[in-house]
């Protein structure tokens, strides 16, 4: 008869993604290893195997489970306007460092057939983005309505780079900041 699957089986996955995900980040995807995750994760490579059969399916889950969890923040947001939604990202970005760094420097590693839904999630935020610029701008020709999309997330997704908790701006008063930012901005474009 089969094993049936542990009670803690989400929680134990879910930690392993969060281990692997800072292993790999901190390391660089293309040189880290599932021997380094499990020593990172404080188990043995056979557990690691025991729920991913190679480091491609470790990574993928990683990039799918952040962002289908960014996705599912950011259409429960949509509908606070411009200022909710970047409020929203930034906040969904919070202990997420890792995961966002491998998204940004790894996902192009990806087989095209795991890379699909991930883009696919990826399109997706980007559409909420624009559809919430738009509002503020009907008026945005389409190239234009791209490339201010494409500012905001270039404004929002390298926070994780220079931000340091504990100094500065909070993660919630950078949020405000830039949105503001944003704002004033759109009036000027």
């Amino acid at each position: 008869m089969p094993r049936g699957i542990a009670r803690d089986h989400d929680e134990k996955r879910g930690g392993l993604r969060k281990g692997a995900a800072a292993y790999f980040a901190r390391h660089g995807y293309d040189r880290a290893s599932m021997t380094g995750a499990a020593r990172e994760c404080g188990v043995s490579k056979a557990l690691i195997y025991h729920y991913y059969d190679s480091k491609e399916a470790l990574l993928f889950d990683i990039l799918d489970t952040h962002l289908s969890e960014l996705v599912a923040v950011v259409d429960e947001a949509k509908g606070n306007g411009l200022p909710g939604l970047i409020r929203a990202i930034l906040s969904a970005y919070e202990d997420a460092d890792a995961e966002h760094k491998l998204q940004l420097d790894a996902l192009a590693t990806l087989p095209p057939e795991m890379q699909a839904p991930l883009v696919a999630h990826q399109r997706r935020l980007v559409t909420i983005m624009a559809d919430a610029v738009a509002a503020d701008r009907p008026d945005l020709s389409p190239d234009r309505l791209r490339a201010v999309t494409m500012t905001v997330f270039g404004i929002l997704n390298w926070f994780y780079m220079w931000h340091r908790p504990g100094r500065g701006l909070s993660r919630a008063a950078y949020a405000d900041l830039a949105a503001d930012f944003v704002q004033a901005g759109l009036k000027g474009v």
